[in-house]
């Protein structure tokens, strides 16, 4: 089975620049989540409120580290997850462009 949360939205705290640590901006957010659906299934309302949250919470300086965490997070939460794409965006850090950064995380179930 495969879930697919795309361009959750909300703001946060997240950057190293100096306006990034007391301004809060927009993130996108999109989430891929491969698991084996047996008996159980994973509520994506409830992946989509534990990533908002925790982003809300933890104020990440780097996109990567908050890809790390997010990655730990949901395999706790959600311990039938196989894969797991996420891929967190800043549309408005940069006038002409939006950026983003990904990874794919394979667990052993």
């Amino acid at each position: 089975m495969k879930i697919f949360i795309e361009a959750l939205t909300f703001t946060c705290i997240i950057g190293i620049l100096d306006f990034e640590r007391v301004q809060e901006q927009d993130v996108l957010i999109d989430i891929e989540i491969e698991y084996l659906y047996e008996k159980d299934f994973i509520n994506y309302a409830q992946v989509a409120q534990l990533v908002e949250k925790s982003m809300q919470k933890e104020q990440f300086f780097l996109i990567e580290d908050a890809l790390s965490f997010l990655s730990s997070k949901l395999k706790e939460n959600f311990s039938t997850i196989d894969t797991l794409f996420l891929k967190i965006s800043k549309p408005s850090i940069m006038p002409n462009c939006m950026v983003s950064v990904a990874q794919t995380y394979k667990f052993n179930s």
